[in-house]
C-alpha cells in the first residue's frame, strides 16, 4: 500500500504540475497587457509602467516568469491581485471555505440519493417504482443546473416560502444551492448504481447467500452493494470537478460568494494571479479527491490489493 500511494502521489504532483504549465501558458497568451490594466484609470509616464512591469518580473522570458512564480508558489505565494493588491492566497482563503462547504454538502446529497434510489429501483427492478426513480434520475441529468436552481428558487422560496433564495451565512441558505448541485451528480449515480446492482444480483454468489438464509437487507448491503460500488467510487470522483464547474453557475444564480465566481471575476478583468492561483487550487483539489476514491477501492472491496 505504501508503495502504491508513493506512485500515486508522484503522478498527482506530475499531472498538477502539467495543469499549472497549461494555464500558465493559456493565461500569458491572452490579449491584453496587465500593467496596462493596472493603470487603465490613470495616466502615468512610461518610466513607472517599466518599473511596475519589473516588479511583477514581466519584463522575464516567459520560461523565468514561469519558474519565478511556481519557486514562489512552492511557498505559498501565489502573487497578488492585480486589481485589488491583495494576495492571491488570502482571497482563496477567503472564497475557499464557502464553495468547498457547497461541494460538499452537494456531493453528500448525490452519494446518498444516488446509492438509495439507485439500490431501490434495481430491487424493484421493471415496476412502477423503478419507472419512476429511473425517470427521476432522468430528469436529473436532463436539466441544465441554471435551469434546475430558478426552478428549486420558484417553488421553494416564492411558491412555498420555506427556504430564502440568495444569500449566504445559514443552513438554510445552502439547502437548495446544494440540492441544485446534488440533483445533477445524483441522478447520474442513481443510474450507475441501479445498472451495477442489477449485474451484482444476478450473480451465483448473490443466490447462494440467499440460500443460506441471510436476511435480504443483509444480502443486499453485505454482498450485492460493496460490490457495485466500484464504479460508483470512480464516477463519484469525477462528479466532483463537476460540481466545482457548476457552482460557478449556482453562485451565480444563488447570488453566493465562492471559488466560482472569484475565477469568472479574475477572467473577465484579466487579472493573471487570480486565475493562475484559483486554477492551480482546483486541480489540486479534483487531484486529491481522485486520489482519495483510488484509496478507498481497497476497503470497499476486500479482493482488491495494492503491491
Amino acid at each position: 500500500m505504501t508503495s502504491y500511494l508513493v506512485r500515486r502521489l508522484v503522478h498527482a504532483v506530475i499531472v498538477i504540475v502539467g495543469v499549472f504549465v497549461v494555464v500558465f501558458t493559456m493565461v500569458h497568451l491572452l490579449p491584453g497587457d496587465p500593467v496596462q490594466i493596472i493603470f487603465s484609470d490613470a495616466v502615468v509616464p512610461e518610466e513607472q509602467v517599466r518599473l511596475v512591469r519589473h516588479q511583477l518580473g514581466l519584463d522575464l522570458p516567459l520560461p523565468a516568469q514561469f519558474g519565478l512564480y511556481l519557486q514562489r508558489a512552492l511557498q505559498g505565494d501565489l502573487g497578488r491581485s492585480i486589481r485589488s493588491n491583495r494576495p492571491v492566497s488570502d482571497e482563496l482563503a477567503r472564497v475557499l471555505p464557502h464553495t468547498g462547504t457547497l461541494a460538499v454538502a452537494a456531493m453528500g446529497i448525490a452519494v446518498v440519493t444516488g446509492i438509495v434510489l439507485g439500490t431501490l429501483s434495481a430491487v424493484s427492478h421493471n415496476t412502477w417504482r423503478d419507472a419512476g426513480l429511473s425517470a427521476l434520475a432522468l430528469l436529473g441529468v436532463s436539466f441544465p443546473v441554471f435551469w434546475t436552481g430558478l426552478l428549486f428558487m420558484w417553488l421553494f422560496g416564492v411558491t412555498l416560502n420555506w427556504l430564502p433564495v440568495s444569500g449566504q451565512g445559514s443552513v438554510r441558505h445552502l439547502v437548495m444551492p446544494a440540492a441544485t448541485l446534488g440533483w445533477y451528480a445524483g441522478g447520474i449515480l442513481t443510474r450507475l448504481t441501479r445498472s451495477g446492482m442489477l449485474e451484482v444480483l444476478r450473480q451465483e454468489y448473490v443466490t447462494t447467500a440467499r440460500a443460506k438464509g441471510l436476511a435480504e437487507r443483509t444480502v443486499l448491503a453485505r454482498h450485492a452493494l460493496r460490490n457495485a460500488l466500484i464504479p460508483v467510487i470512480t464516477m463519484a470522483a469525477l462528479q466532483f470537478g463537476s460540481l466545482l464547474g457548476g457552482a460557478v453557475v449556482v453562485e451565480t444564480v444563488f447570488a453566493r460568494d465562492g471559488l466560482g465566481r472569484f475565477l469568472v471575476t479574475g477572467i473577465l478583468q484579466k487579472d493573471f494571479p487570480v486565475v493562475q492561483g484559483a486554477v492551480l487550487l482546483v486541480a489540486l483539489m479534483y487531484t486529491l479527491v481522485n486520489l482519495a476514491a483510488d484509496i478507498s477501492y481497497s476497503f470497499v472491496d476486500p479482493r482488491i490489493r495494492y503491491a
